[in-house]
């Protein structure tokens, strides 16, 4: 086994060794050693992808498709992601020109901060959030400025939204949102986004929306895009690792103005080349002919989310009402106070229940954990029990 020479220790990217690893998933494998533990942890759909998806890439493996691909994505793929969005969100995106394909929504926000952040820029972040941001950010050497939004329901305001651009924001590039909220549920209404987008009109700023679980939307909500009022302004991600259950199959994306997506496509196309032919073609097959599948992925994770909101708020847990994506994040109990590092961990090893401390997801995090909901009902239905009784011998 070699080891790397004395000499050369010191000289590794200064930006990456202050970094730390992802805390989410260092727990994640902590709880995992646990022996018979269920985890409802890691935000991973256990719904298998679609047949026809499926098919549809093994179709092409056997017809030879294993050349490199154009570096914004095939052809027939930016078509299907353009009228995808035209159905969805009734924005149009050329697909000769607003549209790249990324391997997965990480590689899509690596691609855009890349391109829009120098070092020293601010971006600001509403938390809690999905962690990963920060790191992807910093990498750049630009600053995430952290907004908790706690005391308004895990909601950004636009009232919040300026006070924050009018002191420590003050000169930032940018603001990125996701929507529906890793880990809050969280859904933002179309009067709220309306209200943001006049404030990143005024004063002139990008924004970016994560909006990989914008399929997964439950009850009275309905998911809004900022780009359905600055689409001049508004960089929009997704994919189709959650409502397609495809999180293995790395396919996302990115629609922007052609002026911005110029750039995006080289920074694209210097990381990864281009994206995998087969998982393209299988990406066509989901967005042409699977517009029922996120309708049958909504109504199994609503049906799982009333179950579990229901039996956890009979037990005394508290949280904003969850409308979206998979995730509960709710206070906990109040023997610990904000320590949801400690409940977690002694509810991994008591009752063997694996939950995720929500001071890993920024301000506005302590005292809260995020369940996923994304396990079979079975599940669901063993780990309510046993937090059930952990709460009850409290």
């Amino acid at each position: 086994m070699p080891n790397l020479s004395s000499d050369l220790t010191s000289t590794i990217n200064e930006r990456l060794n202050n970094l730390t690893a992802s805390k989410i998933r260092a727990f994640d494998q902590k709880v995992s050693e646990i022996s018979g533990i269920i985890k409802l942890t890691i935000g991973e759909p256990d719904l298998a992808t679609p047949d026809h998806i499926k098919d549809a890439a093994i179709r092409d493996i056997q017809a030879n498709d294993s050349h490199y691909a154009p570096q914004a994505g095939k052809p027939e793929l930016l078509e299907a992601i353009s009228n995808y969005l035209d159905r969805s969100i009734g924005v149009h995106y050329d697909p000769k020109s607003e549209i790249c394909v990324t391997v997965g929504a990480t590689g899509a926000l690596n691609d855009v901060f890349m391109t829009l952040l120098n070092p020293g820029d601010k971006i600001l972040v509403p938390t809690p959030v999905w962690a990963l941001y920060f790191q992807l950010i910093k990498m750049t050497g630009a600053i995430p400025i952290q907004v908790d939004t706690k005391k308004d329901d895990f909601i950004l305001t636009a009232e919040h939204l300026r006070h924050v651009l009018n002191g420590r924001g003050k000169g930032a590039k940018a603001i990125i949102l996701t929507d529906p909220s890793n880990p809050t549920g969280r859904v933002y209404s179309a009067t709220a986004l309306k209200a943001l987008a006049d404030l990143i009109k005024e004063y002139k700023i990008f924004s970016v929306t994560d909006e990989i679980y914008a399929e997964l939307v439950y009850g009275k909500a309905k998911h809004h895009s900022l780009s359905e009022y600055i689409p001049d302004r508004n960089i929009l991600i997704s994919g189709l690792s959650k409502a397609y259950a495809m999180t293995g199959w790395r396919l996302g994306y990115i629609a922007a103005p052609k002026q911005i997506m110029k750039s995006i496509r080289k920074i694209n196309s210097f990381l990864v080349t281009s994206v995998t032919d087969n998982v393209q073609i299988a990406a066509v097959e989901a967005l042409s002919n699977g517009q029922n599948d996120p309708k049958k992925a909504r109504e199994i994770y609503e049906a799982r989310l009333n179950f579990m909101q229901s039996g956890l708020e009979k037990l005394g847990f508290e949280m904003a009402t969850p409308q979206g994506a998979f995730y509960i994040f709710t206070k906990i109990p109040e023997k610990y106070g904000t320590n949801d590092e400690q409940f977690a961990f002694e509810l991994a090893q008591k009752a063997k229940v694996g939950v995720t401390p929500g001071r890993y997801f920024g301000k506005g995090g302590e005292g809260y954990v995020r369940l996923s909901y994304a396990s079979s009902t079975e599940q669901l239905k063993e780990s309510l029990a046993r937090i059930s009784n952990f709460v009850n011998n409290l």
